[in-house]
């Protein structure tokens, strides 16, 4: 059951709450995934070519770039183009859609800026505590 607010924009506290069904719980993972907040940072920023973009994401291996991409672009959050040149090049931009979570996920990084110190503080007692993995 999703809930609406009185400001537009804003939902009341039931939604979210729900079980996350199946196709949520996909949609997050690839949202979620390791490349997926440092790709959504670069072509918020500007269109890439799939070489910058490479160069840009530091460690990210060819197949994973591509894999990610194609993912992306299935779901409306990247769209591409293929630029008319010698050789031919591919460019990749953010779609509307895509740019709908630039602020979501502003909004997360900060958080984990806020409290990476205090989730530090409960790693370390974990481990010193012998119940690590």
């Amino acid at each position: 059951m999703t809930g609406t607010s009185t400001k537009p924009g804003i939902p009341d506290e039931r939604v979210g709450r729900e079980p996350i069904a199946r196709p949520q719980c996909e949609l997050l993972d690839q949202l979620m995934d390791k490349w997926g907040q440092m790709l959504l940072g670069a072509l918020c920023q500007q269109p890439r070519r799939f070489n910058e973009l490479k160069r840009e994401l530091d460690g990210i291996t060819q197949k994973s770039l591509a894999q990610t991409l194609r993912r992306w672009e299935r779901n409306g959050l990247v769209e591409r183009r293929v630029l008319n040149q010698r050789p031919v090049a591919v460019e990749y931009r953010i779609t509307p859609l895509g740019r709908s979570l630039e602020e979501p996920f502003l909004i997360l990084r900060a958080w984990t800026a806020d409290h990476l110190d205090e989730v530090e503080r409960h790693r370390a007692a974990f481990d010193d505590n012998g119940d690590a993995l």
